[in-house]
């Protein structure tokens, strides 16, 4: 699944070690915001974890594309899903202003002695 947005928040690196495999992990989450609708931007936050964190730097306002898995894992009675990103394409300025919504464009001056006439 791929997902595009701009970066809006860097959440704190979370690291520790696995009480089953005694080995070190960490992770990284990231809120991105995406530009589908301008009226109501939807957020999502996805997580980069252990060699991916350093291949994908990513900071605040970086328009990205962010391939990703969906995984659900349930714990005590409840259910909790994962955005794990696997692929992380940064867009260049040029690419982003691309990918944007256009505005109309604005409207050509009327040709001298030319009106138009209707009531509505």
């Amino acid at each position: 699944m791929e997902i595009k947005g701009r970066i809006i928040h860097v959440l704190p690196l979370q690291s520790g070690v696995g009480q089953v495999s005694g080995k070190e992990w960490k992770k990284q989450e990231y809120v991105l915001e995406t530009q589908e609708q301008q009226r109501y931007p939807r957020k999502v936050c996805f997580q980069l974890s252990g060699s991916r964190i350093d291949q994908y730097p990513l900071s605040v306002g970086d328009e990205v594309v962010v391939s990703f898995d969906l995984e659900s894992r349930e714990g005590r009675g409840r259910w909790y899903t994962d955005v794990r990103a696997w692929r992380i394409e940064k867009l260049s300025s040029s690419d982003a202003a691309a990918a944007a919504p256009s505005e109309a464009p604005a409207a050509e001056p009327e040709p001298e002695g030319q009106s138009d006439d209707l009531p509505f």
